[in-house]
């Protein structure tokens, strides 16, 4: 595989990652506990869905760029036209909504790893990744914050919201550890000085999420088999199901323009 191609699925993965996350929490729009919180879950997802079409727009510019036709890849493109196998998200979120204490689970463990991952890649030698990134981060310290007091929130409130964090954390602790495996294009971004270095990244993620779990008096489970693939395209059946709701107008009406 050529570096355009490592580079490209890279930039892609970053993208798909904040995408299906956006989606996901946008199918609280309307839905949220309260209004306040209502307009928090949205208002991050329109972050992460910013954050998508930044990194879109980057591996259009590159696709077309290493393509004897012009014009060819879009953002949209990118986002509406590719099957599911051609997604390189982590499967930890795609995972459903389940409940509420799922939902800010998700973001807490999610997040996290993302304000490690973009800080790191704030020294890429990709100027524009690196550009992404510092602009993204912004966003990411207040997902982290938010996210981190509803875990203790609801993990040191009621029996109830801490049976549903218990819960939570059984359902998608077995998808975290693919956030830390490197696949090829992140293997060869970090050694050309493009990526994060992730296995490094693991130590401090664990220590920032035993912390909040301590004040909110959840333990850190023992897992004993993990689930992975996203990054490559294997992914659970619950992309097939976001992707026939995204991508249900790019379908329907080829070429719309919003």
């Amino acid at each position: 595989m050529t570096a355009t191609n490592h580079l490209t699925n890279y930039i892609i993965h970053l993208g798909d990652n904040a995408l299906i996350l956006g989606h996901r929490n946008s199918e609280w729009c309307g839905h949220g506990p309260i209004l306040e919180q209502d307009i928090a879950i949205t208002n991050i997802s329109l972050d992460l869905i910013g954050q998508a079409r930044l990194f879109y727009q980057y591996a259009a510019e590159l696709m077309n760029k290493s393509s004897s036709v012009t014009g060819l890849a879009t953002e949209d493109s990118i986002a509406y036209l590719r099957d599911v196998m051609e997604y390189k998200n982590t499967l930890l979120v795609e995972q459903p909504n389940e409940d509420w204490a799922c939902t800010v689970l998700r973001q807490f463990l999610f997040s996290t790893h993302q304000q490690l991952l973009y800080n790191g890649l704030l020294k890429s030698s990709d100027q524009q990744i690196a550009v992404i990134s510092e602009k993204a981060l912004k966003e990411v310290n207040y997902h982290v914050k938010w996210s981190a007091e509803w875990v203790i929130r609801l993990g040191d409130g009621t029996e109830e919201s801490h049976q549903r964090m218990l819960q939570a954390i059984d359902s998608l602790w077995m998808y975290t550890a693919e956030l830390f495996e490197p696949v090829p294009y992140e293997l060869w971004a970090t050694q050309n000085n493009i990526g994060a270095n992730l296995p490094t990244l693991q130590n401090e993620w664990m220590k920032k999420v035993e912390n909040i779990f301590s004040e909110a008096t959840l333990p850190i489970p023992i897992q004993k088999g993990w689930q992975k693939g996203g990054k490559t395209g294997v992914h659970t059946e619950h992309l097939g199901y976001i992707l026939t709701e995204l991508q249900y107008m790019q379908r329907a009406y080829p070429n719309c323009i919003w």
